[in-house]
């Protein structure tokens, strides 16, 4: 275990590579995770949502979780996704994850009904006694149509083991009064996800970064956030600003299918998304590697 919080700095999020039975291919994800050893960043985010964790058996997941431990061996703290559609199924990850030796967890409240505010919380609530690992709640309005109202936020933070949030970026843009507004209630590390808004946040003093392009093509996105993080907002704006066409791929096609064009890009194998997703292919997959590969050539 590490004695820094892993809910701090840029938290890289790689995909979880498989087949088309849903069998992780751990020799990939090994050289995923090196490459993230390698670049620094401050924690590693497995099982995201870009780590597909929703299509994979728990068997898998906690293939997966030992996989990178071994791999990763203590260099980086390592957060696990233990998502899942019932609670009870939700404890039996959080157990795995503990069990692993991974250093914290990361929770989205996944459901079919949609949840009122008090069943996520006894969600949470009943979901941090399986697991004395520390738990970033994951609130991802836009896969989840769930959204935490503050004073949901507030009771939650209460729990001991609730240390992090991990946020949408604001639809308003105002980062700076959302971050006042969660540290006076909450005193929860805070972070946000949506990689366009990486230098926004950080320049705006969140905690952390939860990004998707760092979970592949780690080193511009470690830049941008040592340069927040250190104040030099010309160099985070510059390196923001070569992502540019790159973040706008992310909003056409979603992130997660650029991810898997990416792991192809840099020489890694060709993978699939998980179907019922489908690759990205033609003038889809033209745009796409027409961002890439300039930032490729500057790696």
């Amino acid at each position: 275990m590490h004695s820094l919080s892993p809910f701090h700095g840029l938290s890289a999020f790689p995909i979880t590579p498989a087949d088309e039975n849903g069998r992780v291919d751990t020799e990939t994800l090994a050289q995923l995770l090196d490459r993230l050893c390698e670049a620094k960043v401050d924690s590693i985010g497995l099982l995201g949502s870009t780590g597909i964790y929703a299509y994979l058996t728990r068997a898998e997941r906690r293939r997966t979780i030992d996989a990178a431990v071994e791999c990763v061996g203590g260099r980086v703290p390592l957060i696990a996704g233990v998502g899942a559609l019932r609670t009870d199924e939700a404890q039996h990850l959080a157990r795995d994850a503990e069990a692993a030796g991974v250093d914290a967890m990361l929770m989205a409240p996944v459901s079919y009904t949609p949840l009122t505010q008090d069943e996520a919380y006894e969600h949470y609530r009943t979901v941090t006694l399986a697991s004395g690992l520390p738990l970033c709640i994951y609130n991802n309005p836009s896969t989840t149509h769930f959204s935490f109202s503050l004073d949901l936020l507030a009771r939650l933070s209460s729990l001991p083991t609730i240390k992090a949030v991990k946020m949408p970026l604001p639809s308003d843009g105002g980062i700076a009064c959302e971050l006042a507004s969660l540290r006076e209630r909450t005193g929860l590390a805070v972070g946000y996800s949506g990689d366009w808004g990486t230098a926004d946040a950080m320049l705006a003093g969140a905690d952390t970064f939860y990004s998707v392009l760092g979970g592949t093509l780690p080193d511009p996105v470690v830049a941008m956030v040592r340069a927040a993080q250190t104040g030099n907002v010309d160099a985070a704006r510059r390196i923001d600003a070569r992502l540019a066409a790159l973040w706008d791929t992310f909003k056409t096609f979603g992130s997660l299918r650029v991810m898997y064009l990416l792991v192809e890009l840099i020489g890694l194998r060709r993978l699939a998304p998980p179907r019922p997703l489908l690759p990205l292919e033609g003038k889809s997959r033209e745009k796409v590697v027409a961002a890439i590969e300039p930032l490729l050539r500057t790696v």
